[in-house]
């Protein structure tokens, strides 16, 4: 039915969209509103998508601001992000591709609304708890389906974590975050997050944190460089699978590692 996205469902009232093995969004259906995801990259109308699952009134929470989680706002009348990834988003706002696209389909990004951690979205019968996890980018949040133990949670936690960025935290204190909400294992049984095709075990958050934790110690002698389009970094690998976390060619070993502990 569409060029690029791919619907799936996953459970009875919960759909990926998958945009073209490029970014990854979902919606979820309560019985009073459905909740929209991440918008992906806006080449193609996330709205007429939803449609085809669902006419309740729509809200739509970015996890964070990068581009190909943003762009498809485009279609909606507004959109809530952390107030932290403000800046990030105006700055992939202001990429001229993407003004000349929306110049060209009549199309312009709605205002942004705040939302931070601690509030709860009801859908009616089903809530999502937003929880902050710094890292990837200042203001990105987790998303905890209570009902269904299911945590959205956008790049901040992946097999391919992105953390060479200008905007991303230092290692230790992306470690210091993570450790911060590790007590979600308890509470979900999987991720689903912002490049997925499908569910992930929530047992990724150990693997990713004890891989965050050996690059803050300098447990690196075994990483690769990491060409992407802004340089080169480094890589490391944290699981048998080949996930990997991106990071700033960096030394973090003269730096103190939070004690933190989690439940």
């Amino acid at each position: 039915m569409f060029e690029r996205i791919i619907l799936t469902q996953i459970n009875p009232h919960v759909y990926l969209m998958d945009d073209h093995h490029e970014a990854t969004g979902y919606i979820v259906v309560g019985s009073k509103k459905a909740l929209v995801i991440d918008t992906m990259n806006g080449y193609e109308d996330v709205r007429a998508v939803v449609g085809t699952v669902t006419n309740l009134p729509i809200m739509v929470v970015n996890t964070h601001g990068h581009c190909d989680h943003i762009y498809g706002n485009v279609y909606f009348d507004c959109a809530y992000l952390h107030p932290a990834d403000l800046p990030v988003a105006q700055e992939h706002m202001r990429f001229p591709e993407f003004i000349e696209e929306c110049n060209k389909r009549g199309l312009q990004m709605p205002p942004f609304e705040p939302i931070r951690g601690g509030e709860v979205i009801d859908l009616g019968g089903l809530h999502l708890e937003v929880i902050e996890l710094p890292g990837h980018t200042p203001g990105g949040i987790l998303l905890l389906l209570k009902e269904d133990r299911i945590l959205f949670t956008g790049d901040s936690i992946n097999h391919h974590l992105w953390m060479q960025l200008e905007e991303s935290s230092s290692m230790p204190e992306f470690v210091n975050n993570l450790e911060k909400v590790m007590y979600l294992t308890k509470e979900a049984d999987v991720i689903l997050h912002g490049h997925a095709r499908g569910t992930d075990d929530i047992s990724l958050m150990d693997k990713l944190l004890q891989g965050a934790k050996e690059i803050a110690e300098g447990k690196t002698e075994n990483d690769k460089p990491y060409k992407w389009f802004g340089g080169i970094g480094k890589q490391h690998q944290f699981d048998e699978d080949g996930s990997v976390i991106c990071y700033k060619s960096v030394s973090y070993t003269h730096l103190t590692l939070p004690t933190t502990p989690y439940v």
